[in-house]
């Protein structure tokens, strides 16, 4: 009986630990879902702050405010591109650590840009400008460049790919239709002759072969003809009249 109670007790102990479990990455999957959202949405409406900050604004203000647009939309087009990639090809993981270290220097910058924003001295702002624009250009172009090796990788797969798919239809097509090339290596026979011509127009065939001078006369026979015996009864032939 205490057996029982005891086995009782250890299921009843593995269902709590299940559903504590289970409660425990059910309300992580729901928090880190909320996070995404929010921060997403927060990035929208600071992406639609910044663009509306450089079109409205002007001087210096407004060319920071492009600069961190421009720095946020590079960096996030090439954080998808590598990470959508990096599943299909493994080879992409070193471009994605080098991203990552790329990342550190534009958030630096991104925070560096961001305070600046609220810079009350235009004249100290103006004099960081080309400092903030070369960062900018240096680290947006990496990450382009990244972007694109990794574009322009995927698409050389997909295009060795298509070309091996085709070979295969080919060879595929050739294969079904067989018959095309038996019909084309077979030789039509050849007409029959024409049958000779029933009332004589045929060319006639050669004669009789006359003798040549050189053959040899036949042999003569083996037992030549004896002399018939003339008997008294017989009469005499008589001369020809010679008149």
């Amino acid at each position: 009986m205490e057996t029982v109670i005891t086995v009782f007790a250890l299921l009843f102990l593995v269902f709590i630990g299940l559903g504590a479990y289970a409660t425990v990455k059910a309300v992580g999957a729901a928090k880190r879902g909320v996070d995404r959202t929010i921060a997403q949405a927060r990035r929208t409406v600071e992406d639609h702050t910044l663009r509306a900050r450089s079109i409205a604004q002007v001087g210096p203000a407004g060319e920071i405010a492009q600069l961190r647009l421009a720095l946020r939309n590079s960096m996030r087009a090439t954080q998808d591109a590598l990470h959508a990639g990096v599943a299909e090809d493994e080879s992409l993981r070193e471009s994605l650590g080098l991203f990552q270290r790329l990342s550190a220097h534009g958030q630096e910058l991104d925070a560096d840009l961001k305070r600046l924003e609220s810079e009350p001295d235009r004249t100290t702002l103006a004099a960081h400008l080309p400092e903030l624009r070369r960062r900018t250009e240096r680290i947006t172009h990496s990450a382009d460049s990244l972007r694109w090796a990794a574009r322009d990788r995927a698409h050389r797969f997909a295009e060795d790919d298509l070309d091996s798919l085709s070979a295969q239809i080919d060879v595929e097509t050739g294969a079904l239709r067989h018959w095309t090339h038996t019909e084309a290596q077979q030789t039509p026979p050849p007409w029959p002759d024409a049958p000779a011509a029933a009332d004589g127009s045929a060319r006639p065939g050669p004669g009789p072969r006359a003798p040549r001078s050189d053959e040899a006369p036949a042999p003569a026979a083996l037992t030549p003809p004896s002399p018939r015996p003339a008997y008294p009864w017989q009469k005499k032939p008589r001369p020809e009249s010679t008149t």
